[in-house]
């Protein structure tokens, strides 16, 4: 159940958000079926520590249009007003704070190498001091397996276990609104609001638009694989790139068993 609190937006954390309709910096759509939707206020998010050391308390919990989860709007001791992601279950009036070392409590954030082995943690920064990057979605949480060496291993919401760096910071809890994968869109015009247009099979196409166009009736793809619109593989092409953070994978995530 949400418990969204009845207020609007704290109008000083807010600003304009313009549409790109899934175009890069240069105009190319790189993200096809975006555009329109309804307008949007972006809300400024602390994902890291403007605010250490210094207790704030919580007094909203809000919807945000821009993500799944829900936030907290917290009050710290010098007045200023910030939000920040809410963790499930956090109420209206309770205090948190970011520190080195705090109590491990729900909402509080702390370096990595504080927080005890089995706890739950979530916007996780990879870098230290650089924000937190992983964990931000509605309903999901980490947990920490083990200390050493200056690394703290993590095992991710997919199964995958990965070291991080212990002076890296992490929330206490996992992430509010968890029931939002069980959302149903029950119309076209809600996805139309939510900035989607429609997509268009490549099969009743003409082949001069899609590979799997053509042909008389309602008849298959044609070929022994399904391709892009631009005819490279669709299924069973590696999508991750090498990355320096690839060394700090203890152990991949269980691909799924085909039924």
């Amino acid at each position: 159940m949400k418990i969204i609190s009845k207020k609007k937006p704290e109008k000083a954390l807010l600003s304009r958000l313009k549409t790109k309709s899934g175009r890069n910096n240069t105009g190319r759509i790189t993200i096809r079926h975006r555009g329109g939707g309804a307008r949007k206020m972006y809300r400024a998010v602390d994902f890291g520590q403007l605010h250490i050391n210094m207790p704030g308390k919580v007094l909203a919990i809000e919807y945000d249009p821009n993500r799944t989860s829900l936030l907290a709007l917290v009050q710290y001791e010098n007045e200023e007003k910030a939000y920040v992601l809410a963790p499930y279950d956090l109420k209206v009036g309770e205090e948190i704070i970011t520190k080195e070392k705090a109590e491990v409590k729900n909402g509080n954030r702390m370096r990595l190498a504080n927080i005890p082995t089995g706890t739950v943690v979530y916007n996780i920064e990879v870098a230290p001091d650089r924000g937190g990057k992983l964990v931000r979605g509605a309903g999901a949480s980490a947990q920490i397996l083990a200390h050493d060496a200056g690394y703290t291993q993590v095992q991710m919401p997919s199964g995958e276990a990965r070291k991080i760096s212990s002076k890296s910071y992490a929330s206490v809890g996992s992430i509010s609104n968890p029931e939002h994968r069980y959302k149903v869109l029950k119309k076209a015009g809600t996805r139309r609001k939510m900035g989607w247009r429609p997509t268009v099979r490549g099969t009743v196409m003409n082949p001069v638009d899609h590979p799997h166009g053509g042909g008389e009736g309602r008849t298959g793809r044609g070929m022994k694989y399904p391709k892009t619109p631009w005819g490279k593989h669709a299924l069973g092409v590696k999508t991750r790139k090498k990355k320096w953070s690839d060394k700090l994978i203890v152990s991949r995530r269980k691909k799924k068993k085909k039924k």
